[in-house]
């Protein structure tokens, strides 16, 4: 049978669920219509992408395949596809409510064969004991590490492949499809696997505070697949054998999994409440100040700079942030979790939408609605120092450390092109949780 390989969120060659498949194959990448025109033009993840896809066409050169390019939406490829005489199609899980109608429309073409190439278990192979979906994640993790063996790390085989017959030449640039250059890193997923395993001792103890360099930087990789999941497992192994502690990190990879496992059992996660429906209001003003890095909260302030400039965030300032938006400013998290959406290089939208409802309080997780973040003591505790805060607002520059952490002093003085705070942290704590009373 003619087999369509439909790379997606599985950008490589090597450990490649994808190319263990046997047959005549036909490598295929979309430029997806439906998901491309809802975006800036200027969106620095097409660059990422494109780059990626240029470099995957190359790698399958080298193995004496290609791979074909479109710009048009997934039904109309497979519809041109199907009349060409291709029988089926494979690709990778994807579990976000667009990837999930998109592939049963094509599963209604042809034959579909979902591969799970971007998790560490399937989306049914951690269940309780009723078959149920666990709802709270440290008894979803202890079933799943007692399941997990080696094979969940297993590297894959290429197969035994005939290339099929089509026009291969590429005739699709950014500029063709409406979209500028912008810079994107160019460190190799392997470089920044390396460069963490030197330092995964301070994953644990570091990785929350907010000017060191503990974390792996692996989360865009991850996303689009630049680099195997299996691949980082093993290496965890690797350096666990060797004596160092790498559960935190392990933890956080499975954390990954259990979000995209909500997602896939409560797909209207996506976009409604799980519990409680909160008080919430659009205010503009708040919105507007938010989205300008302007709320006079320099933690606050300095995480949405970073997104901005750099789109990404640090994970601890993420928590901060969301609880601050949903919870002080009483703004809805679907607007909050759209704004990440458009910004982050990272974005991943089970991640990112279980992330926002945790923040709100609204999601699965079992902590209540009244876990209410104070920026003041977690700037003051993260980053005592404000070297983070100061390397996105140099216009704090100047400003002692310790007045960066106090509301008093940020709302009784006047500090040159920086503004007070919109609103006072105790005042905002409690008009939220008068709302539920």
């Amino acid at each position: 049978m003619k087999k369509i390989l439909w790379f997606r969120r599985d950008l490589r060659v090597e450990d490649s669920l994808l190319l263990s498949q046997d047959g005549e194959v036909l490598p295929v990448f979309i430029f997806d219509k439906n998901i491309l025109e809802k975006l800036d033009k200027n969106d620095m993840r097409v660059c990422f992408i494109f780059q990626a896809v240029l470099k995957l066409k190359a790698d399958l050169h080298a193995l004496g395949l290609d791979l074909a390019l479109f710009y048009s939406t997934p039904m109309e490829v497979f519809t041109h596809l199907l009349s060409k005489g291709f029988e089926e199609v494979y690709a990778s899980v994807d579990y976000d409510a667009y990837a999930r109608q998109r592939d049963e429309e094509i599963g209604s073409l042809l034959p579909f064969h979902a591969l799970n190439d971007c998790y560490i278990f399937g989306p049914n192979e951690v269940l309780k004991s009723d078959a149920t979906p666990y709802l709270v994640f440290t008894p979803f993790y202890k079933a799943g590490k007692q399941i997990y063996t080696k094979f969940h790390a297993l590297s894959y085989t290429k197969g035994k492949h005939t290339l099929a017959s089509y026009p291969y030449e590429n005739s699709i640039s950014l500029e063709s499809m409406g979209f500028s250059e912008a810079s994107v890193p160019h460190i190799t997923p392997q470089e920044k696997l390396r460069s963490f395993s030197k330092k995964i001792a301070a994953y644990a103890i570091e990785r929350d505070f907010l000017a060191c360099d503990a974390t792996s930087h692996l989360s865009v990789d991850l996303r689009f697949g630049t680099i195997s999941i299996r691949e980082i497992l093993r290496t965890l192994s690797a350096l666990k054998k060797e004596g160092h502690d790498t559960e935190p990190f392990f933890r956080q990879l499975v954390f990954r999994d259990f979000y995209a496992y909500l997602l896939y059992h409560f797909p209207s996660l996506a976009w409604k409440n799980y519990k409680y429906e909160t008080q919430v209001s659009f205010n503009e003003a708040y919105f507007e100040a938010f989205c300008k890095a302007q709320t006079g909260y320099p933690l606050i302030d300095a995480a949405i700079t970073e997104l901005l400039t750099t789109g990404d965030m640090h994970n601890r300032a993420r928590m901060v942030v969301g609880s601050f938006f949903t919870k002080h400013l009483m703004l809805p998290w679907q607007e909050g979790e759209a704004f990440f959406a458009k910004h982050l290089f990272d974005y991943d939208a089970s991640a990112n939408v279980l992330s926002w409802q945790w923040c709100a309080g609204t999601g699965i997780d079992p902590q209540p609605y009244f876990r209410i973040f104070n920026p003041y003591s977690q700037s003051k505790k993260f980053d005592k120092d404000a070297s983070y805060i100061k390397r996105y607002l140099p216009v704090l520059h100047d400003v002692p450390a310790k007045y960066l952490h106090d509301e008093t002093y940020l709302c009784t003085h006047d500090i040159k092109g920086y503004p007070k705070p919109i609103v006072g942290h105790e005042s905002a704590r409690k008009r939220f949780l008068s709302s539920f009373s």
